[in-house]
């Protein structure tokens, strides 16, 4: 970060912080020196990132709560008071949502509803982080990457659910001044590509199903070998979000809708994706096709991050092959039974340094 010191007291609410990502981003401003307020109804997996790095001893408050109660989530807000609110709370799962799409739904856009209510009715928020997704963008199957003025869309729940967001934050902009015009919170949205590292157990992931493969010797079962997805850590697009939080606070930028996501060399398929994982863990990996229809997928995506790069100054600073190292030291390590808070810390420190080399 190029002034990590712009974080040391400030108040940040992160609503999903016992997810994969929102966990990260707890252990982050912690240790970039922000008060942590976290807000969701569950831890979502077990084992979790969340527990294994030890998260809860750091928040301020951590309020438990359905994001589609709007009257809770206003009274944490009143509580806490926050400066900058990160609404990461979501169903994140593409299969999940259409097994269940009215709490997909429900979910991802009534809880972003809430979450804008709450914070244009706040006296202290500056600004709201909307997170949703690089799977916002309407499948063109283009061999080049979706730029923000690209259209929206959704070919299942999940995705269109993510898009309803995207045009949800786009209304409140507009109907109650939240784009900068009127005098309290700036709300923005921010689009990732595949997040993976060490501390995600959810169901039908790529790299928890290559964990629990190694683990139990068993085949990985792959649906879509040759699908392309924009491979990162999850770090740097958190590193993104604080950056993007930071403008924002600062009325650098009012400006809505960003994409993070990794160069254009770390889009590869999903099998090359797993062989070199498993070349990095030392591991030898049968991998099995399934034969069974599957839901339709984007078969190529990716985003292009020039706009945070020129008017943010974000560059990803982790390579692919250190994306996967760090993913399998993460879990080799979680493995083996080691001090699960102390690695993720340390990991941290990494990327916290490698950025610093690049700014």
């Amino acid at each position: 970060m190029k002034r990590p010191s712009a974080w040391a007291g400030r108040r940040v609410l992160v609503t999903g912080h016992t997810g994969f990502k929102g966990s990260w981003l707890c252990l982050l401003l912690h240790r970039l020196g922000a008060h942590v307020a976290g807000y969701s109804d569950r831890i979502p997996t077990q084992p979790s990132h969340f527990d294994l790095a030890g998260v809860g001893q750091y928040l301020t408050d951590d309020f438990r709560n359905d994001i589609r109660d709007s009257e809770s989530l206003s009274a944490a807000f009143d509580r806490f008071a926050p400066d900058v609110v990160f609404h990461m709370a979501a169903q994140p799962l593409v299969r999940a949502g259409l097994l269940a799409p009215i709490e997909t739904y429900g979910v991802n856009v009534m809880g972003t509803v809430n979450c804008l209510e709450a914070a244009r009715h706040s006296a202290t928020v500056r600004a709201a982080i909307i997170i949703t997704s690089d799977k916002v963008y309407a499948d063109q199957n283009w061999a080049f990457g979706y730029r923000e003025n690209d259209p929206l869309g959704g070919a299942d729940p999940y995705s269109g659910s993510k898009a309803c967001a995207e045009f949800v934050v786009s209304t409140y902009r507009q109907a109650y001044g939240l784009d900068g015009s009127g005098k309290g919170c700036v709300a923005v949205s921010a689009r990732a590509g595949n997040v993976v590292g060490g501390g995600d157990f959810s169901q039908d992931r790529l790299v928890p199903d290559l964990v629990r493969a190694i683990e139990s010797e068993a085949p990985l079962v792959l649906r879509y070998p040759f699908a392309t997805r924009p491979w990162q850590h999850v770090l740097e697009p958190l590193l993104g979000y604080l950056r993007l939080a930071e403008a924002v606070m600062d009325r650098r930028t009012t400006e809505n809708a960003w994409n993070f996501g990794p160069p254009a060399a770390q889009t590869v398929s999903v099998g090359e994706f797993v062989s070199r994982l498993a070349d990095c863990w030392g591991a030898r990996l049968p991998v099995q096709i399934t034969d069974v229809v599957q839901p339709k997928e984007t078969n190529t995506l990716q985003v292009d991050s020039t706009k945070a790069a020129v008017r943010l100054g974000w560059h990803p600073a982790i390579t692919f092959d250190r994306t996967l190292e760090l993913t399998a030291e993460w879990y080799k390590a979680y493995l083996r039974g080691d001090d699960m808070a102390e690695v993720s810390r340390r990991q941290i420190e990494d990327i916290l340094a490698a950025q610093a080399t690049i700014l």
